[in-house]
């Protein structure tokens, strides 16, 4: 398999899904948002962006599976899966916030191999392959080489409806907000992992997350020459649910600093 052809043609399917969110944006009826949980929001922008992606993505791999937010398609592959977060910040979209994306990502066997994220109102896209570098509109991309906390600017997400480990949570945020140049939420996970690559932050945490909302930022990080774990080294952190990414220089630091705070694992 040709990846970087495959991934030309993925992000020309990301654009597309991207072109018919930035379309909608402007006449958004937000009663039309449904509620999956607490907190937890769907559009019917997001539904037919999966199914435009579905339909697209199964015609250029068909013997891939999927994996998606809002279960257009459930079949697994074999070999290959396309894990899809159509709409990336679902919740800053129906609130009129243009900081949102769309992410797909390979998966070979347990390994990701491609990873596209297109953010449709600021015409960014990120895209990397296997051992092919990270990309941005198609300028090589690296993450920062900031040496420590005191000279890095952190992302994270908040927890939005299990909030368990809140105290806990926030202690760890003003643990980094005393030794780094600060934090920053913005609101989609695939974007502060972007981000990361392309050295516009040189750190991300967040925990409670789903494999679709880091599966394409994983590759990108890592062909942009970042580091990735659990809250602890190592780890399944596309499938483990909490996530460490970082330029590599910081990542130690990172580790200790949520290990002060954070006592109690992720169920």
């Amino acid at each position: 398999m040709n990846l970087q052809q495959l991934c030309n043609n993925v992000t020309i399917i990301a654009r597309s899904a991207g072109a018919f969110i930035k379309q909608e944006v402007s006449d958004f009826d937000r009663s039309k948002v449904e509620m999956k949980g607490f907190n937890n929001l769907v559009s019917y922008v997001d539904k037919q962006a999966e199914e435009k992606l579905v339909n697209d993505l199964r015609k250029l791999l068909p013997e891939a599976g999927f994996i998606t937010e809002e279960e257009t398609a459930t079949e697994r592959g074999d070999r290959y899966n396309w894990i899809i977060d159509p709409l990336d910040g679902t919740t800053n979209f129906t609130h009129g916030l243009h900081h949102f994306a769309v992410s797909i990502g390979l998966m070979e066997n347990d390994e990701m191999v491609l990873g596209v994220i297109y953010a449709p109102m600021m015409d960014e896209c990120f895209y990397a392959t296997k051992g092919n570098g990270a990309y941005l509109n198609d300028k090589q991309i690296k993450v920062s080489d900031a040496e420590g906390l005191k000279d890095s600017l952190i992302a994270t997400g908040f927890p939005y409806y299990d909030f368990g480990l809140t105290q806990q949570y926030l202690q760890v945020l003003g643990g980094f907000m005393a030794v780094s140049h600060g934090v920053r939420r913005i609101g989609s996970a695939a974007l502060d992992l972007a981000y990361v690559a392309a050295g516009r932050f040189e750190g991300f945490f967040e925990y409670n997350l789903n494999a679709w909302d880091v599966a394409a930022g994983v590759v990108i990080v890592q062909e942009a020459g970042g580091k990735l774990s659990k809250f602890t080294a190592g780890g399944d952190y596309v499938f483990g649910r909490e996530i460490v990414a970082s330029n590599g220089n910081i990542h130690n630091e990172m580790l200790q600093t949520i290990a002060q705070h954070w006592k109690q694992p992720v169920s």
